[in-house]
């Protein structure tokens, strides 16, 4: 998977004014915890931030605060609901050793039996949550929809990649392809 640094500079615990001051000044206040380390409250630039943020791709991120450096994962976003600017985010701490959970991009490959014979090719999902070691994690996951015929779907259940497990809910339909009167036609 791929890596991002990013980097920050420590603060205090603040009030609202203080939170306020940063935000005016282009910095987002953020938290890190997990993996057995207390934790750390910092900022990040706002436009730095966006390097993760502003991007369907998954990163493991490499903090540098100070003289610190830690491997995190972002575990939460909160956003302004008129300007959509990033107001607080939260990083999970991970390790080689403990399994870790993303969302990664789904990628399809393949041309579907169904949409050979007119049928309606539609993606449900984008992203699916995987869990694995950060050495397995992928950028993205492949799913071959080459078998896909007509009134037919993959769920999330069918999905098997090696050294990973997925946890999206078994029953979510990754993509699917639907009959239309052209396929009514070429079937008769």
């Amino acid at each position: 998977m791929e890596h991002f640094e990013l980097k920050g500079e420590l603060r205090q615990v603040g009030n609202k004014a203080t939170i306020k001051a940063f935000r005016a000044q282009g910095l987002v206040p953020c938290n890190l915890y997990g993996a057995g380390i207390e934790n750390v409250i910092f900022t990040v630039d706002e436009k730095e931030l966006k390097g993760v943020t502003d991007t369907p791709k998954s990163h493991i991120i490499d903090l540098v605060l100070g003289d610190a450096k830690y491997t995190a994962i972002l575990q939460e976003l909160q956003f302004h609901p008129v300007s959509d600017r990033c107001l607080h985010v939260d990083f999970l701490a991970v390790n080689e050793e403990k399994p870790i959970a993303i969302t990664v991009p789904v990628k399809i490959s393949g041309h579907s039996k169904g949409v050979q014979l007119g049928g309606k090719f539609t993606q449900n999902a984008r992203n699916i949550k995987i869990s694995g070691l950060m050495k397995n994690l992928p950028d993205d996951v492949t799913v071959d929809i080459s078998d896909l015929g007509l009134d037919q779907r993959i769920k999330a259940g069918a999905l098997k990649f090696e050294g990973l497990t997925v946890l999206t809910d078994k029953d979510a339909i990754i993509c699917s392809v639907a009959s239309t009167r052209n396929s009514a036609k070429t079937e008769e």
